[in-house]
């Protein structure tokens, strides 16, 4: 990677991958203390924009981490310029070194997945919607890069996102996973496989629906941010959105009754939130100075504004073929996601079958957010079926702990965490970045929260 250049693409081959290709850059971009790659990894007509960034402890024996974020449509770059990444956006011009960065501790990179999504794009209009299909492009990414970059073949590699990865992560590994015997029989390096971790994810509805109710409506995190009349009217239709989500969106799916199903849900338990004016990453705010794709953060609006300034776009390497327009959201992505009702598989199944073979678990959650709480996060983990449910059902709650001050609640039993993050809402790197660094650097040194 060293003799990469930083003014031009260098273009990598593989034989294993005939129709694959790499086209990566070196620069100083974001951190200026360690070395940064950005590039495409083309995978036929589809072409997936990444960030990539060596850790600022020990590049040559830190663990590699996979940074994604949500939306579905949701670009990394509000990962890396926002929360967990070198630097930080401060206005629409200019960025700051951030001292919590994950790559304090790890070599990671930012992805901008699916196609359609930030700078990634395809040829000819092609475009998944579904994790599955996404799947199969992040397997392959992930496979090209250890090929390629062979200083980091062998390595613990730790798959992590927010949100809607809390659906794509699991898939994505899962994927991954299977792929290693087909690399093992051409004579490549397996992927090491050691963990995933998902931050604030949406993983299954039927254990969040309820939950909002107890969010807006009980003192699990605040008081009550509902009136009493409002409160009853949802508690009376959470068992009919409940019962109608089980019969049409899960047990037969069938797309026309799951909608209207999903839409009564709504009517239940969403509009009243949203007419609260709280902010659905945040119970404790208000949504004021909302940003970009209905995100309460101003910061988002400055993110799009700086990588679409000419300078920034010609550093970083960005194809003249990429949308000409940045955003950090791609609706027509989560359009596509969301009429294939994607959101709807239980993708804790992925969860209990990578627990079942030995890949690590982190859930941890801003303890809040609203959109993907901690509540239904709990629910789901004690509900997980798998050879571990028992023994780590029966284990409390906790407190755990960063320089003598509380940070959250947690809960671990044969590789599998779940964590809550005092005072984070859905972005908890974000709002609580020391805390949430600490809860990084010890789960990636297997060391217990």
């Amino acid at each position: 990677m060293e003799l990469l250049a930083t003014t031009e693409y260098t273009s990598l081959q593989h034989p294993q991958f005939p129709k694959y290709n790499v086209r990566v850059k070196k620069s100083r971009f974001c951190d200026g203390s360690v070395s940064a790659y950005t590039g495409y990894i083309d995978i036929e007509a589809r072409h997936l924009f990444f960030y990539f960034f060596e850790s600022r402890r020990d590049p040559s024996k830190d663990d590699i981490v996979f940074w994604t974020n949500g939306g579905p449509g949701g670009s990394s770059t509000v990962g890396l310029f926002m929360e967990l990444g070198p630097c930080r956006v401060q206005g629409p011009d200019n960025t700051t070194f951030n001292p919590h960065s994950w790559n304090e501790y790890s070599n990671i990179f930012f992805i901008d997945q699916p196609i359609g999504t930030g700078f990634s794009y395809a040829d000819y209009g092609e475009y998944v919607s579904s994790a599955e299909e996404a799947a199969t492009d992040i397997a392959a990414f992930v496979a090209i890069f250890f090929e390629h970059f062979g200083q980091f073949k062998g390595r613990k590699f730790h798959m992590a996102g927010e949100s809607y990865a809390g659906r794509m992560i699991p898939v994505f590994a899962s994927k991954i996973y299977e792929q290693n015997a087909l690399l093992e029989q051409v004579g490549m390096t397996s992927i090491n496989l050691a963990s995933i971790m998902l931050g604030n994810g949406c993983t299954e509805d039927a254990t969040m629906l309820p939950s909002y109710y107890d969010m807006m409506c009980t003192n699990v995190t605040v008081p009550p941010v509902l009136g009493i009349g409002t409160c009853v009217n949802v508690k009376r239709g959470l068992s009919r959105c409940s019962k109608w989500h089980k019969q049409e969106c899960l047990d037969r799916k069938d797309h026309i009754n799951c909608r209207a199903a999903m839409a009564y849900c709504s009517q239940v338990i969403a509009i009243p939130y949203d007419a609260s004016g709280y902010s659905p990453h945040d119970l404790t705010k208000k949504c004021t100075g909302q940003g970009a794709g209905g995100m309460c953060y101003e910061i988002i609006e400055h993110i799009n504004a700086y990588l679409n300034k000419p300078e920034v776009r010609a550093e970083i390497g960005v194809d003249p073929a990429a949308p000409a327009n940045f955003s950090v959201t791609a609706p027509s992505v989560s359009a596509r996601f969301g009429a294939n009702l994607d959101h709807l598989f239980p993708t804790q199944y992925y969860i209990g079958a990578l627990l079942e073979r030995g890949v690590r678990v982190l859930i941890y959650v801003g303890a809040n957010d609203w959109i993907c709480n901690w509540v239904g996060n709990e629910r789901m983990t004690l509900n997980l079926e798998w050879t571990g449910q028992e023994q780590f059902a029966g284990q409390p709650l906790r407190e755990w702990s960063v320089d003598d001050h509380a940070a959250g609640l947690t809960r671990t039993a044969k590789g599998f965490t779940f964590a809550t993050v005092y005072g984070g809402g859905h972005l908890a790197p974000y709002d609580k970045p020391a805390e949430t660094l600490e809860m990084f650097r010890k789960w990636v040194s297997s060391e217990e929260l």
